[in-house]
Protein backbone atom coordinates (compact mmCIF):
# COMPACT_ATOMS: atom_id res chain seq x y z
CA UNK A 1 0.00 0.00 0.00
CA UNK A 2 1.27 3.68 -1.08
CA UNK A 3 0.17 6.63 1.68
CA UNK A 4 -0.35 9.76 -0.43
CA UNK A 5 0.70 12.53 1.71
CA UNK A 6 -0.41 16.06 0.46
CA UNK A 7 1.93 19.01 2.31
CA UNK A 8 0.59 22.59 1.95
CA UNK A 9 3.71 25.31 2.84
CA UNK A 10 2.31 28.79 3.18
CA UNK A 11 5.38 31.43 4.07
CA UNK A 12 8.24 29.97 6.28
CA UNK A 13 9.49 28.23 9.03
CA UNK A 14 12.47 26.98 10.38
CA UNK A 15 10.84 23.36 9.97
CA UNK A 16 9.50 24.05 5.96
CA UNK A 17 12.46 23.32 4.01
CA UNK A 18 13.00 20.02 4.88
CA UNK A 19 9.26 18.67 6.09
CA UNK A 20 8.24 16.02 3.38
CA UNK A 21 12.27 15.22 3.14
CA UNK A 22 12.17 13.74 6.79
CA UNK A 23 9.80 11.09 5.61
CA UNK A 24 12.16 10.09 2.94
CA UNK A 25 15.66 11.15 3.64
CA UNK A 26 17.11 8.96 0.84
CA UNK A 27 13.96 9.28 -1.95
CA UNK A 28 13.63 5.38 -1.94
CA UNK A 29 10.84 5.04 0.32
CA UNK A 30 8.44 2.94 -0.98
CA UNK A 31 5.56 3.55 0.91
CA UNK A 32 4.81 7.01 0.84
CA UNK A 33 3.79 9.52 -2.23
CA UNK A 34 4.33 13.05 -0.93
CA UNK A 35 3.20 16.28 -3.09
CA UNK A 36 3.83 19.54 -1.90
CA UNK A 37 2.20 22.71 -2.76
CA UNK A 38 3.40 26.35 -1.64
CA UNK A 39 2.44 29.96 -1.41
CA UNK A 40 6.08 31.04 -1.45
CA UNK A 41 6.70 33.83 1.05
CA UNK A 42 3.64 35.30 0.96
CA UNK A 43 1.01 33.74 3.44
CA UNK A 44 -1.92 36.18 3.04
CA UNK A 45 -5.90 34.92 2.52
CA UNK A 46 -6.08 35.26 -0.98
CA UNK A 47 -2.66 32.83 -1.85
CA UNK A 48 -4.25 30.19 0.87
CA UNK A 49 -7.64 30.39 -0.81
CA UNK A 50 -5.88 29.55 -3.70
CA UNK A 51 -3.42 26.75 -3.18
CA UNK A 52 -5.01 25.09 -0.64
CA UNK A 53 -7.78 23.33 -2.75
CA UNK A 54 -5.51 22.05 -5.22
CA UNK A 55 -4.39 19.59 -2.40
CA UNK A 56 -7.55 17.65 -3.15
CA UNK A 57 -6.72 16.94 -6.62
CA UNK A 58 -3.90 14.86 -5.03
CA UNK A 59 -6.81 12.32 -3.07
CA UNK A 60 -4.55 12.22 0.36
CA UNK A 61 -4.82 10.05 2.60
CA UNK A 62 -4.07 12.90 5.36
CA UNK A 63 -2.97 16.51 5.00
CA UNK A 64 -0.50 18.96 6.61
CA UNK A 65 -0.45 22.83 6.44
CA UNK A 66 2.41 24.34 7.78
CA UNK A 67 2.87 27.87 8.09
CA UNK A 68 3.87 31.10 10.78
CA UNK A 69 1.32 31.72 13.59
CA UNK A 70 -1.48 29.70 12.68
CA UNK A 71 -3.70 32.53 14.27
CA UNK A 72 -2.38 34.87 11.44
CA UNK A 73 -5.35 35.23 8.65
CA UNK A 74 -3.91 33.46 5.82
CA UNK A 75 -3.48 30.47 8.38
CA UNK A 76 -6.70 30.80 10.17
CA UNK A 77 -8.05 30.68 6.91
CA UNK A 78 -6.39 27.10 5.78
CA UNK A 79 -7.91 25.74 9.39
CA UNK A 80 -11.05 26.98 8.54
CA UNK A 81 -10.96 25.15 4.34
CA UNK A 82 -9.83 22.15 5.89
CA UNK A 83 -11.69 21.88 9.23
CA UNK A 84 -14.53 21.26 6.18
CA UNK A 85 -12.61 18.76 3.94
CA UNK A 86 -13.49 14.88 4.69
CA UNK A 87 -9.79 14.52 4.78
CA UNK A 88 -7.48 14.49 8.09
CA UNK A 89 -5.21 17.46 8.41
CA UNK A 90 -2.43 18.62 10.61
CA UNK A 91 -1.43 21.61 11.00
CA UNK A 92 2.50 22.90 11.45
CA UNK A 93 3.30 26.15 13.29
CA UNK A 94 5.75 27.90 15.46
CA UNK A 95 5.15 28.85 19.02
CA UNK A 96 2.43 31.75 18.57
CA UNK A 97 -0.02 28.58 17.45
CA UNK A 98 -0.36 27.28 20.74
CA UNK A 99 -2.50 30.04 21.93
CA UNK A 100 -4.73 28.85 18.96
CA UNK A 101 -4.91 24.98 19.97
CA UNK A 102 -8.24 24.82 21.22
CA UNK A 103 -9.74 26.00 18.16
CA UNK A 104 -7.78 23.41 16.19
CA UNK A 105 -9.10 20.80 18.46
CA UNK A 106 -12.64 22.04 17.93
CA UNK A 107 -11.89 21.96 14.39
CA UNK A 108 -10.83 18.58 14.43
CA UNK A 109 -7.81 19.40 12.87
CA UNK A 110 -4.46 17.64 14.32
CA UNK A 111 -1.64 20.37 15.05
CA UNK A 112 2.48 20.42 15.98
CA UNK A 113 3.67 23.56 17.54
CA UNK A 114 7.75 23.58 16.94
CA UNK A 115 7.89 26.27 20.13
CA UNK A 116 11.98 26.13 19.00
CA UNK A 117 11.50 27.57 15.02
CA UNK A 118 11.63 31.28 15.98
CA UNK A 119 10.42 34.14 14.36
CA UNK A 120 13.03 35.85 11.94
CA UNK A 121 13.96 39.58 12.06
CA UNK A 122 11.96 40.93 9.11
CA UNK A 123 13.33 44.62 9.42
CA UNK A 124 13.82 45.74 5.71
CA UNK A 125 17.50 48.13 7.30
CA UNK A 126 18.59 44.13 8.53
CA UNK A 127 16.97 41.21 6.76
CA UNK A 128 18.61 40.70 3.09
CA UNK A 129 18.24 37.45 0.95
CA UNK A 130 21.83 36.14 2.65
CA UNK A 131 20.46 37.19 6.04
CA UNK A 132 17.23 35.59 5.52
CA UNK A 133 19.23 32.06 4.50
CA UNK A 134 21.91 32.21 7.20
CA UNK A 135 19.30 32.78 9.71
CA UNK A 136 17.03 29.33 8.45
CA UNK A 137 20.66 27.66 8.27
CA UNK A 138 20.99 28.21 11.84
CA UNK A 139 17.13 27.50 12.81
CA UNK A 140 17.65 24.19 10.69
CA UNK A 141 20.74 22.90 12.69
CA UNK A 142 19.06 23.64 16.12
CA UNK A 143 15.52 22.16 15.25
CA UNK A 144 17.54 19.04 13.87
CA UNK A 145 19.94 18.36 16.27
CA UNK A 146 17.92 18.99 19.44
CA UNK A 147 15.49 15.90 18.22
CA UNK A 148 12.96 18.58 17.44
CA UNK A 149 12.65 17.06 13.90
CA UNK A 150 12.18 13.62 15.10
CA UNK A 151 9.17 14.11 16.89
CA UNK A 152 7.62 15.80 13.76
CA UNK A 153 8.86 12.78 12.24
CA UNK A 154 7.79 10.09 14.38
CA UNK A 155 4.05 11.94 14.45
CA UNK A 156 3.97 12.00 10.93
CA UNK A 157 4.97 8.22 10.71
CA UNK A 158 2.12 7.44 13.31
CA UNK A 159 0.16 8.72 11.17
CA UNK A 160 1.21 6.77 7.99
CA UNK A 161 0.44 3.53 9.89
CA UNK A 162 -2.42 4.34 10.55
CA UNK A 163 -3.61 4.44 6.99
CA UNK A 164 -1.55 0.97 6.40
CA UNK A 165 -3.37 -0.42 8.97
CA UNK A 166 -6.80 0.97 7.33
CA UNK A 167 -7.25 2.39 11.60
CA UNK A 168 -9.11 6.26 11.92
CA UNK A 169 -6.44 8.49 12.26
CA UNK A 170 -5.48 9.62 15.48
CA UNK A 171 -3.95 13.23 14.94
CA UNK A 172 -1.39 14.22 16.64
CA UNK A 173 -1.61 17.23 19.48
CA UNK A 174 1.95 18.51 20.58
CA UNK A 175 3.74 21.31 21.40
CA UNK A 176 7.56 20.38 21.27
CA UNK A 177 9.33 22.11 24.27
CA UNK A 178 12.96 21.74 24.90
CA UNK A 179 12.54 18.41 27.23
CA UNK A 180 10.06 16.74 24.39
CA UNK A 181 12.76 17.28 21.86
CA UNK A 182 15.80 16.13 23.48
CA UNK A 183 14.13 13.15 24.84
CA UNK A 184 13.34 12.47 20.89
CA UNK A 185 17.03 13.01 20.32
CA UNK A 186 18.36 9.96 22.43
CA UNK A 187 21.09 11.70 24.18
CA UNK A 188 23.72 9.49 26.58
CA UNK A 189 25.59 12.09 27.80
CA UNK A 190 24.21 14.36 29.94
CA UNK A 191 26.49 17.53 29.26
CA UNK A 192 25.27 16.91 25.94
CA UNK A 193 21.30 16.82 26.53
CA UNK A 194 21.88 20.45 28.63
CA UNK A 195 23.29 21.85 25.44
CA UNK A 196 21.27 20.53 23.42
CA UNK A 197 18.48 22.20 26.08
CA UNK A 198 19.73 25.48 26.06
CA UNK A 199 20.29 25.63 22.09
CA UNK A 200 16.49 25.06 21.81
CA UNK A 201 15.40 27.18 25.07
CA UNK A 202 17.60 30.04 23.22
CA UNK A 203 15.70 29.88 20.10
CA UNK A 204 12.49 30.23 21.47
CA UNK A 205 14.00 33.02 23.04
CA UNK A 206 15.16 34.26 19.68
CA UNK A 207 11.79 34.67 18.40
CA UNK A 208 10.79 37.04 21.69
CA UNK A 209 13.35 39.09 21.13
CA UNK A 210 12.00 39.67 17.09
CA UNK A 211 8.37 39.53 18.20
CA UNK A 212 9.70 42.72 20.12
CA UNK A 213 12.01 44.17 17.53
CA UNK A 214 9.57 43.78 14.16
CA UNK A 215 6.42 44.77 15.89
CA UNK A 216 6.61 46.10 19.29
CA UNK A 217 9.64 48.57 19.29
CA UNK A 218 9.29 51.56 16.65
CA UNK A 219 12.64 53.63 16.52
CA UNK A 220 14.81 52.04 14.15
CA UNK A 221 18.17 52.91 16.23
CA UNK A 222 16.18 50.58 18.95
CA UNK A 223 14.70 47.83 16.13
CA UNK A 224 17.65 47.27 14.52
CA UNK A 225 19.77 46.05 17.41
CA UNK A 226 17.77 44.00 18.67
CA UNK A 227 16.95 42.10 15.47
CA UNK A 228 20.54 42.17 15.15
CA UNK A 229 20.85 40.49 18.57
CA UNK A 230 18.57 37.71 17.61
CA UNK A 231 20.36 36.58 14.69
CA UNK A 232 23.23 36.42 17.10
CA UNK A 233 21.59 34.69 19.38
CA UNK A 234 20.06 31.54 17.07
CA UNK A 235 23.80 31.60 15.84
CA UNK A 236 24.77 30.58 19.61
CA UNK A 237 22.33 28.31 19.24
CA UNK A 238 23.30 26.51 16.84
CA UNK A 239 27.08 26.51 17.49
CA UNK A 240 25.85 24.53 21.33
CA UNK A 241 23.23 22.71 19.55
CA UNK A 242 26.44 21.44 17.43
CA UNK A 243 28.48 20.95 20.58
CA UNK A 244 25.99 18.96 21.98
CA UNK A 245 26.24 16.30 18.81
CA UNK A 246 30.25 16.46 18.86
CA UNK A 247 29.90 14.86 22.01
CA UNK A 248 27.52 12.16 21.27
CA UNK A 249 29.87 11.60 18.39
CA UNK A 250 33.06 11.46 20.38
CA UNK A 251 31.27 8.85 22.46
CA UNK A 252 29.67 7.09 19.30
CA UNK A 253 26.50 7.30 20.50
CA UNK A 254 24.43 9.39 17.87
CA UNK A 255 21.09 8.00 17.85
CA UNK A 256 20.07 7.69 14.04
CA UNK A 257 16.81 6.69 12.86
CA UNK A 258 16.83 6.11 9.04
CA UNK A 259 13.92 4.73 7.16
CA UNK A 260 13.77 0.94 6.29
CA UNK A 261 13.74 -0.82 2.61
CA UNK A 262 9.95 -1.21 3.68
CA UNK A 263 9.60 2.20 4.89
CA UNK A 264 9.38 1.27 8.62
CA UNK A 265 11.77 3.03 10.71
CA UNK A 266 15.33 1.80 12.00
CA UNK A 267 17.56 2.49 14.57
CA UNK A 268 21.00 2.43 15.80
CA UNK A 269 23.80 4.48 17.59
CA UNK A 270 27.23 2.95 16.77
CA UNK A 271 28.60 4.19 13.29
CA UNK A 272 29.66 1.24 12.37
CA UNK A 273 26.51 -0.79 13.23
CA UNK A 274 23.39 -1.80 10.87
CA UNK A 275 20.05 -0.35 11.27
CA UNK A 276 17.65 -2.18 12.60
Amino acid sequence: MVVKIGIIKSGNIGTSPVLDLLLDERADRPNIDVRVIGSGAKMNPEQVEEIVPKVKEFNPDFVIFISPNPGAPGPAKAREILSGYDIPAVIIGDAPGAGKKDEMNEQGLGYIIVKGDPMIGARREWLDPTEMASFNADVIKVLALTGAYRVVQKAINGLIEDVEAGKSLELPKIIITSEKAVEAAGFKNGYAKSKAIAAYEAAEKVADIDLKGCFMVKESDRYIHLVAAAHELIGIAAKLANEAREIEKSNDTILRTPHGGDGSVLSKSCIIDKPA
